[in-house]
């Protein structure tokens, strides 16, 4: 199992951003499936599995989770089955309809649907029983990915080579990735985290994690929650790519770089700031982004 990978920073010029240097981590290169903060989250947890000799991972996510799909190709790459616990009873019947799962189901992964009521019980002693019952012994990756051995992963996505910069931007989902970012980032680096979710909870999250304290969540940019976006953050989206070859997710990256764009147009960072912005990949949501936008009539990400 080869996981010795380094991402390239890349300068970015952008028609929306002056007085400031920005640099973008490509963590989206990193696999083609297997991308940017996943690839990291999963690492170690592959290697314990296998240290282990248990040969099926089984985890949770909803119809168009990056998590499902980059656990399904990691266990088609590296051997092990994959089970999917998936939320939304109906989706049973829609798999060929949803582009992540469809790509989940070609690698192999199993999946078990469940209702929104019972997904909110799924840590149950009982249903966690039920579950080894009917799919055997079986290595449990959380919702999210995030676990101490994903954390360690992440806190490989910083080098030494990033100590130069006085901000390095997340995109937050669960948390996991941000925590490992602030436990290998330099003590003088401001480290600025941009929630995908509404709520507060997201910071105790965080300090689960970690115990440093130079980190801040920027929380005004989740544009109403998860997945939801407007048509100002499809234009940014598609300028960012059309300017600098540079492909944003909708859920995630983009509404980072929407945020980052603003509070520098608003003057937020001080004029010659270095910032590098960790790209966590992500984009395999954009196919079924645009499959919803495509039935509202609204304008497609590039």
């Amino acid at each position: 199992m080869k996981f010795n990978v380094k991402s390239r920073n890349q300068p970015v010029k952008f028609s929306l951003i002056n007085d400031v240097e920005l640099h973008i981590k490509r963590e989206d290169e990193i696999h083609p499936h297997i991308s940017g903060n996943k690839y990291r989250k999963l690492k170690y947890n592959l290697i314990s599995a296998k240290d282990q000799g248990v040969q099926t991972l089984l985890t949770f996510g909803g119809a168009y989770s990056n998590h499902i799909a980059a656990t399904a190709a990691a266990g088609f790459e590296f051997g092990f089955k994959t089970v999917g616990v998936i939320r939304g009873a109906e989706l049973v019947d829609k798999i060929f309809e949803n582009p992540t799962l469809s790509f989940a189901q070609e690698c192999g992964m199993q999946f078990k649907f469940i209702s929104r009521k019972v997904y909110r019980e799924k840590m149950s002693p009982e249903f966690l029983e039920n579950l080894k019952n009917e799919f055997g012994d079986f290595y449990m990756l959380p919702e999210g990915g995030t676990n101490a051995l994903a954390i360690k992963g992440c806190e490989e996505i910083l080098t030494e080579n990033d100590a130069s910069f006085d901000y390095i931007c997340a995109s937050v989902g669960t948390g996991g990735t941000i925590a490992g970012i602030i436990n290998a980032a330099k003590p003088n680096q401001k480290i600025l985290g941009f929630p995908s979710l509404k709520g507060d909870f997201l910071k105790d999250e965080i300090s689960r994690w970690t115990k440093k304290k130079h980190w801040k969540l920027i929380s005004d940019y989740h544009f109403g929650g998860y997945g939801k976006i407007n048509k100002e953050l499809i234009t940014l989206i598609n300028k960012f790519k059309e300017e600098t070859g540079i492909p944003l997710d909708p859920i995630y990256t983009g509404k980072m770089l929407f945020g980052i764009v603003d509070l520098i147009q608003k003057n937020k960072f001080k004029k010659g700031s270095k910032i590098l912005v960790i790209h966590t990949g992500g984009l395999q949501g954009i196919a079924g982004m645009n499959s919803l936008l495509k039935q509202k009539g609204l304008l497609a990400i590039l």
